[in-house]
């Protein structure tokens, strides 16, 4: 009886995995002809009610925080419920090298999900980064999708969202203020006065110095049980400011903060130093966040972000610095997703929003590991790095995978005629030129020329042992044939299946063959492999990448940064992964180099630590951290309604 009883059980607890439990009110599109801009897109299709949603996918109201009526954080405490729930496919959405207008990874990821979910009737999330306003104001514009494939509403989406930039902007920044204070504090203090007005007389010392005082190995928690040497050690930094490695941050486009003069007010007593600003998606802050399992992981790793070095080459944290706590305070907020949904009314979780070229690309893994719970066995996650899938799609494996624990099921790999036209030798595609008559007809030349670059991508994405879906995002001015062509060649060079997507005009329809083709890659066996183990040495890392990665020879490193890697090594970060920072506009670090090029090498400018994320990251060529913004930005489209208060010409 027992036995039947728990036969019984088992048979309901698998059916309740297999069955569709959602009961969400899909949308239907508004579809015109010709296709209109995004923002009256967006205007036109009224959202659903986002705790109408949350409750339909199975998220308790006490787990939800409302941001208005379309969008809301979501609770960690979600994680910590039904943790026998099966996990569902996990689905990796990259590109090839875009040209600098962008391919539409993004729309092709918002409209996977709405085929998926709206017209397969599969629970699926896509979980997407939340887009930094400095290109939204430059030259890319909104970041939402485009078409009939975006998230809504997608002014929100591209303006502030839930204030999880400023968060991280407001907490980078208090440590920047907490470095030089610091340095101008102990140069003007005699070691005495330093110490006391650290460690008032009576006060006890809060968790952060007693952290210190641990870590320096000093018995005793009061200044009373100190020597004075061990006074000095404890409230000397002794910060060497030529090795600070942490900027002021912005989220904008602002070529003149590149480089700026800090201290020249007399109170500053003539203290100056050069340094720079960068944009606040390049923090190292927005990387943990996107890395971070749960809140103590995330006060864990930002304990550990190394802002300096001391005159002793002795590495100099935020925790010495006693910033810790508060900067974990203000991302507190910050550290919960937002859930959002896309045109057709299917959920998508925004998180995180660091940059590819410059930092891992990837949005978090508390919103994959949230979207993997809610879906359910048999449902869909469709996660999108960024840029090329020797850039975003490389970290997605070689970091986020290493952290996360987890493993996809399938790869997209989003290409479109325009890009292989451009990587078969056609004219430079200029934002705001205009693009040469070539991309506007059929080039079957140039376009076969460009398909090794396809051929490259494929293997950068299959090496890792997941199947790799190509999916070949139509653009109005493609012809069948150049479509068929692309479709047939990755079919014979490595895809599990290569489908054109129209979803930018048709929405979730239009993108139905390229759904059901991932349905089926992850019906198919895949067997995740890194291609580095962490114990390499680091420069035996920057071998690999640009060998199997970009299809390069040989590392130039210069031997000044040669030093800086021992010197890494040596403090005990030889055993992190590589983060490759260089131009997505190219395999390698040359942007006129298109296609699939080899033979080349790879010049390291210089070498930098993140060691709250968790990886050490090489600049490769020329890499900006502080975008500038064009002769004619996008923030001239940009306008507000003042009858209806609607913001208009984000894209």
């Amino acid at each position: 009886v027992a036995m039947l009883m728990q036969n019984t059980v088992g048979c309901a607890e698998q059916l309740s995995q297999t069955k569709s439990s959602w009961s969400l009110k899909y949308l239907t599109l508004k579809r015109t002809s010709p296709v209109p801009s995004d923002s009256e897109i967006a205007l036109a299709q009224t959202p659903n009610k986002i705790k109408n949603i949350a409750r339909n996918i199975g998220i308790p109201e006490d787990h939800l925080e409302l941001y208005g009526d379309y969008k809301a954080k979501i609770k960690l405490e979600l994680l910590d419920s039904n943790q026998s729930a099966k996990q569902g496919h996990y689905v990796l959405v990259c590109g090839i090298t875009p040209t600098p207008l962008g391919e539409g990874k993004s729309t092709t990821t918002i409209g996977l999900s709405q085929s998926l979910s709206a017209h397969l009737n599969k629970q699926t999330i896509a979980c997407i980064r939340q887009p930094s306003m400095g290109p939204t104001f430059g030259i890319k514009g909104g970041a939402a999708g485009g078409g009939y494939s975006q998230v809504m509403p997608m002014d929100e989406f591209n303006m502030h969202l839930t204030g999880d930039i400023h968060a991280i902007a407001t907490a980078h920044n208090l440590v920047a203020a907490a470095i030089d204070t610091r340095i101008f504090h102990e140069a003007t203090q005699s070691d005495e006065a330093l110490f006391n007005r650290l460690c008032p007389p009576g006060k006890p010392l809060p968790p952060v110095m007693i952290r210190r005082l641990e870590k320096l190995g000093i018995a005793g928690t009061t200044p009373e049980e100190m020597s004075s040497e061990d006074r000095v050690r404890f409230a000397r930094l002794n910060i060497d400011p030529g090795t600070i490695m942490w900027n002021r941050v912005l989220d904008m486009n602002d070529r003149f903060l590149r480089k700026v003069t800090i201290g020249q007010s007399p109170t500053e007593k003539e203290m100056t130093r050069e340094t720079k600003w960068d944009i606040s998606v390049a923090s190292e802050i927005m990387a943990v966040l996107a890395l971070a399992t749960d809140l103590s992981d995330l006060k864990s790793r930002i304990s550990k972000i190394v802002v300096a070095n001391s005159v002793d080459n002795v590495p100099v944290t935020v925790d010495d610095l006693g910033v810790t706590g508060a900067c974990t305070a203000l991302m507190r907020e910050a550290l919960k997703p937002t859930l959002m949904q896309t045109l057709e009314g299917s959920p998508v979780l925004v998180h995180a929003g660091p940059f590819a070229n410059i930092a891992h690309g990837n949005s978090s893994i508390i919103a994959d590991r949230m979207a993997l719970k809610l879906v359910g066995r048999d449902g869909y996650v469709c996660t999108e790095a960024g840029f090329g899938a020797d850039i975003g799609g490389e970290k997605f494996f070689d970091i986020k995978c290493r952290y996360s624990g987890l493993r996809p099921s399938a790869a997209v790999l989003v290409c479109t005629v325009r890009a292989l036209k451009m990587h078969g030798g056609g004219p430079k595609v200029t934002p705001g030129g205009g693009l040469a008559q070539e991309y506007k007809e059929e080039n079957l030349d140039l376009l076969s020329k460009g398909l090794v670059h396809l051929t490259k991508q494929i293997s950068n994405v299959a090496q890792y042992g997941t199947p790799c879906v190509v999916a070949v995002n139509r653009f109005h001015t493609d012809t069948d044939t150049e479509l068929n062509m692309v479709r047939e060649h990755a079919l014979k060079n490595g895809a599990f299946d290569a489908q054109i997507a129209d979803n930018w005009e048709k929405g979730g329809e239009g993108a139905v063959k390229l759904a059901e083709a991932v349905v089926n890659a992850c019906q198919t066996p895949s067997d995740v492999k890194f291609l580095f183990e962490l114990e390499q040495p680091l420069y035996s890392k920057l071998i690999f990448f640009v060998q199997m990665i970009f299809g390069g020879d040989e590392v130039e490193v210069p031997d000044e940064i040669a030093e800086k890697i021992k010197n890494l090594e040596k403090q005990g970060y030889g055993n992190l992964p590589i983060c490759m920072a260089k131009t997505h506009l190219s395999l390698s670090c040359d942007v006129n180099k298109k296609g699939a090029p080899t033979g080349f090498k790879v010049p390291i400018q210089d070498v930098r630590l993140s060691a709250g994320a968790g990886f050490v990251y090489p600049l490769a060529g020329t890499i900006s951290t502080m975008p500038g913004l064009p002769t004619r930005p996008a923030f001239y489209n940009i306008d507000v309604n003042t009858e209806t208060g609607d913001i208009t010409g984000l894209f």
